[in-house]
């Protein structure tokens, strides 16, 4: 059941612009002292107040965006009330006026506003793609809120007359990649085969199968090839194991193996991989179970696991960050939509969730969710076909590449397997090679998290 609005703090044009301007500086190298606000602290650069009463109420939805181009895109700006005037001008003393409200617009759209507001979830609980502004105004693949900070950008650049860039990873790299695996099935290659090749009568290939699953290693059970050839790249592997092998309460399956009992062929089969925790279904929303799951992990891994991904992309916007926080993970990075690849929160950064309860951000990193192996062929989702997934998702590429972000690939094990011709080894091998062309520098979540720290 979806959990009642709680309490939450008021949400002031102060608590706004501090919320905002700290990720704006961290986005950017060296940004210099300039005072940004609106009109009544008289700043350098002034932003105009356009939200008027709406982060007073509760309504998860602002009233619909004016369209400016900007960079060469056509950019929704929410909060937009004066849409015929420039979106900056030069006002007398070096001062400059940006009159779309571009704070108020990030605030809404980084802070997950939309969806802690939002009564709508889907089957399995989770913020719907078709129930956002992304969907609704068609902009999931651009990230706006860096266009927004651009314009910040622009502005300081005329009132210091220098010059900013983004911050560069791995010491100068433009962007990163964050490659990482969820490992729900080790043993199940061999049922959806069998099961097509019993509906069709088919009972010599059936009893075939189910030979070859007893009597060789299964298709699935592949996380040596996996770290090798992501390796191959030059790249790090992110593992995340789900904990519990039982399926949840509500009968969605959770692992098909036992990760206390295979961690010692595991370990060696991953090296020194990255090992996060695969959260089981219905951690989501319960701490205590949570903390457990985090204990037997590492427990029986013998790695301090402070990286997190939920099973299903589970998230209840109203509880799930506040449960992270309390319980010190490092980071997560559960925040896409299952349905579509893209911007969840619109933006190409790592970033802090708001806390609407204490009316401040949450400590933890989150390291948005861009594109999963399942959101590219799966029934429900978008069914493209092989050579459609690199073009559909270049554009995307290229908008991390410009604002100096981070793109994190979902790509299970099981996807892995050389029967899989739909989004199987040979699309991830595509999308491996764009990223190395493009010299994405392949960091892991610790990697990420030390360069915010530095930040």
């Amino acid at each position: 059941m979806l959990p009642a609005l709680p309490p939450v703090a008021p949400v002031s044009a102060e608590t706004r612009l501090s919320y905002v301007l700290h990720h704006f500086r961290l986005a950017y190298a060296d940004v210099p002292a300039v005072s940004i606000g609106y009109a009544d602290t008289q700043p350098q650069i002034q932003v105009a107040d356009g939200a008027g009463d709406f982060f007073a109420e509760t309504q998860p939805y602002p009233p619909a965006p004016s369209y400016r181009e900007w960079l060469g895109q056509s950019i929704p700006f929410f909060f937009d009330t004066a849409p015929g005037q420039p979106l900056l001008m030069r006002q007398p003393g070096g001062r400059v006026l940006v009159h779309a409200d571009v704070i108020a617009a990030a605030f809404y759209l980084l802070s997950g506003w939309q969806e802690f507001f939002s009564d709508e979830r889907d089957r399995h609980g989770r913020f719907p793609y078709s129930a956002s502004v992304q969907h609704r105004y068609g902009f999931v693949a651009l990230p706006v809120v860096n266009y927004y900070f651009d314009v910040l950008k622009t502005a300081v650049e005329q009132v210091t007359q220098q010059k900013l860039r983004p911050r560069r990873w791995a010491g100068q790299v433009p962007w990163a990649a964050f490659v990482t695996h969820d490992i729900d099935n080790l043993y199940s290659a061999w049922k959806a085969p069998t099961k097509a090749a019993l509906r069709q009568g088919n009972l010599l290939n059936a009893a075939q199968l189910a030979w070859q699953h007893l009597t060789k290693p299964d298709a699935w059970d592949n996380l040596a090839q996996v770290r090798q050839t992501v390796a191959s790249y030059g790249a790090k592997s992110t593992f995340f194991f789900l904990p519990e092998h039982r399926p949840g309460a509500n009968g969605t399956p959770n692992a098909d193996y036992k990760v206390s009992k295979l961690w010692p062929r595991l370990a060696t089969a991953i090296g020194d991989s990255e090992v996060g925790l695969h959260a089981s279904i219905g951690r989501a929303t319960h701490g205590g179970n949570l903390k457990r799951e985090e204990h037997r992990i590492q427990h029986c891994t013998g790695h301090d696991v402070k990286g997190i991904r939920f099973h299903y992309l589970s998230w209840e916007p109203r509880m799930t960050p506040t449960i992270l926080d309390s319980l010190l993970f490092r980071y997560d990075t559960t925040l896409g939509f299952a349905e579509h690849f893209g911007f969840r929160n619109s933006y190409c950064l790592p970033f802090h969730l708001f806390d609407f309860g204490q009316g401040r951000q949450y400590r933890f990193l989150e390291i948005p969710l861009n594109v999963m192996d399942a959101t590219l062929f799966h029934p429900s989702y978008l069914q493209l076909a092989p050579d459609e997934i690199l073009p559909a998702l270049t554009p995307m590429f290229e908008q991390i590449e410009q604002f100096g972000g981070v793109c994190t690939v979902l790509w299970h094990n099981e996807n892995f397997d050389p029967d899989n011709h739909h989004n199987g080894p040979r699309e991830f091998h595509t999308i491996m090679e764009y990223l190395r062309s493009r010299q994405a520098a392949f960091l892991d979540g610790r990697d990420i998290c030390g360069e915010m720290v530095k930040w």
